[in-house]
């Protein structure tokens, strides 16, 4: 019988959908049987990243693939001179990387840094930071993939005074997910 009375509520939904009617046969269907689940937004739905890269790399879209996967909206942007973009943010050479993130508030997110570790400082906002880096290209890292083969990283904190310290060590690939 719930079978029935399911299949009664998705063909007046059908119909009324159909009708441009949808709404009221939402309202009028029992709250026992939905017809369908809403769909969580994810933490990251509302983060909006600048990215900063080569026009050939590809490796920077493979990791913006990887953010938007994860809800993030990105921004692509080719500068003339990449080199310049960071430095004008205040990313020291040693911390370089392919591309550069920036986020509205105007942290920066240089290299292959997991989306779940930009969710954790975003949320977190070290004291004294301009964001995070993780330099070089390591294997293994989101845009890097290169089948099995991972090699541990360190996604670094970058301070205001220039300095660094390890935010978060990766050192299994599960841990970028």
């Amino acid at each position: 019988m719930t079978f029935l009375r399911t299949f009664r509520y998705f063909l007046v939904f059908c119909t009324f959908t159909v009708s441009g009617l949808a709404n009221i046969a939402l309202a009028e269907a029992p709250a026992t049987a939905p017809l369908m689940k809403p769909i969580a937004k994810s933490a990251a739905s509302a983060i909006h990243l600048d990215v900063y890269k080569s026009e050939t790399c590809m490796c920077c879209e493979k990791w913006i693939s990887n953010l938007e996967s994860k809800g993030f909206h990105t921004v692509a942007h080719h500068p003339a001179d990449l080199n310049q973009e960071k430095v004008k943010r205040g990313i020291a050479p040693r911390y370089h990387s392919c591309h550069t993130a920036v986020s509205t508030d105007g942290y920066v997110f240089e290299g292959h840094i997991p989306a779940s570790i930009i969710q954790r400082f975003l949320t977190e906002k070290p004291k004294g930071a301009i964001g995070l880096a993780v330099p070089g290209m390591p294997m293994g890292s989101p845009g890097m993939e290169m089948g099995d083969h991972f090699d541990p990283y360190d996604v670094l904190l970058l301070k205001a005074d220039g300095s660094s310290s390890v935010y978060a060590s990766i050192t299994r690939i599960h841990q970028q997910h």
